[in-house]
């Protein structure tokens, strides 16, 4: 029997095992989900902890719920991939021969990375929210917090989910502002890039924005040490920005089993055709979600859209046809502003985000590049449509592999 094996079962790898079970004669494959964490989260969910928007009961279930019961699931840590010998090993001393592999093993952040942030403060008046823990921690510290400079900094990209810190941003001065200290908080954005975002036209509207709410951006800000004693950041040009609560994002790596197995790159993201999803150098080693080095925002409605495209393309290779179906780096997201409002992107590789109306022209209901209630609404309802159709692999109507031109605006 031939063994499909798929690493990670967060969002990527959870819907490749619900599509593959359907795909695949079960009578000549066994499909096989290796992964180290027996609870699922819904990572956007993190964003929320810190303002009181979400209970962690909301956000973590366990992964069992949503994998195939005709999988064979293993919760055991990948210790290294052998994949010119078509084989994993486990920590557990087990080891797996695959002839397919799908690789969906995520980013972590490392705040290890950077010199200065676990010296001191950490978890005190240094936080993170793309952890359960940092999320949880940051909204305990918030509650009794009476003002200050608070500094949202990256410390350098690619992060998981480019838009989040602008939501953090748009969300804390909602918050401070119904807590009545908007006025005691200074807040200050301090990112490696070149605006607010890396998209110029989004980033000219979404850096007037910050100026709006009062929140200064410091660009081109790349992080050089976190000095806890004095309570600042300092970048490689000698640029210094002084803190009283420093909210990071940490550097994002792959998995620690993508670096071991010497598969990835110098952040342990494994090379891979950005369009078919095939690894560089194997041919039958796949990527989908944030584990790849593609250059798609790491983020969940990626995962999405790569479904259809990965599992047809593996599909073809099994037959030995031309991989003819083609990732174009859509991306789709709503951009929370606070006070109920939020905006909405939709773009790809090649198309930058544009003004209109999605998913339909004129009537929309979602606007495109404009801050409504209604995408707001829409943001808030993605949570069930997540656990309830996407992660067994079902379709949404509006949320396509390819970006639509319909509805959009281009002059």
């Amino acid at each position: 029997m031939k063994t499909f094996l798929i690493l990670g079962s967060g969002t990527g790898g959870t819907m490749a095992a619900n599509k593959m079970v359907k795909a695949l004669d079960l009578n000549e494959w066994r499909i096989l989900v290796v992964d180290r964490e027996e609870s699922h989260y819904y990572q956007p969910g993190f964003l929320y902890l810190p303002f009181d928007l979400h209970s962690s009961t909301e956000i973590v279930k366990p992964k069992r719920n949503f994998l195939p019961p005709q999988a064979e699931v293993i919760f055991s840590e990948a210790e290294r991939i052998e994949p010119d010998k078509n084989r994993v090993r486990l920590s557990n001393q087990k080891i797996i021969n695959y002839d397919y592999l799908v690789l969906a093993t995520g980013s972590y952040i490392r705040p290890e990375e950077t010199p200065g942030m676990l010296d001191g403060g950490w978890m005190e008046n240094i936080f993170d929210y793309y952890t359960l823990e940092g999320a949880s921690a940051l909204g305990r510290f918030l509650k009794t917090w009476k003002g200050g400079r608070l500094v949202l900094n990256i410390a350098e990209m690619p992060i998981k989910c480019p838009v989040a810190p602008l939501e953090f941003l748009f969300l804390a001065d909602c918050f401070f502002h119904k807590r009545g200290i908007r006025e005691r908080v200074e807040i200050v954005f301090a990112t490696p890039q070149s605006g607010a975002f890396n998209r110029s036209h989004t980033a000219d509207i979404l850096g007037g924005m910050l100026d709006e709410k009062g929140i200064q951006l410091e660009p081109d800000f790349t992080l050089m040490e976190v000095d806890a004693t004095r309570r600042a950041i300092r970048s490689y040009d000698d640029r210094e920005i002084a803190y009283d609560l420093l909210v990071t994002i940490p550097t994002n790596m792959g998995a620690e089993v993508i670096r071991n197995s010497g598969m990835g790159d110098a952040l342990g993201f494994v090379p891979a055709d950005k369009h078919t999803l095939q690894a560089k150098k194997w041919e039958n080693v796949w990527i989908i979600g944030d584990a790849g080095s593609i250059p798609a925002p790491k983020s969940g409605s990626v995962a999405h859209f790569m479904l259809e495209i990965v599992i047809e393309n593996i599909l073809h290779h099994m037959k030995g046809e031309e991989l003819n179906s083609r990732f174009d780096g859509h991306n789709n997201c709503v951009i929370d502003s606070g006070f109920d409002k939020g905006i909405m992107i939709d773009f790809n590789y090649d198309v930058e985000p544009l003004p209109g109306k999605f998913p339909l022209p004129v009537i929309g209901p979602f606007s495109l590049l404009r801050e409504t209630y209604m995408n707001n609404w829409g943001k808030k309802m993605f949570p069930w449509i997540y656990w309830h159709i996407l992660l067994k692999g079902g379709k949404v109507p509006t949320m396509t592999s390819h970006l639509s031109m319909i509805g959009k605006r281009t002059a």
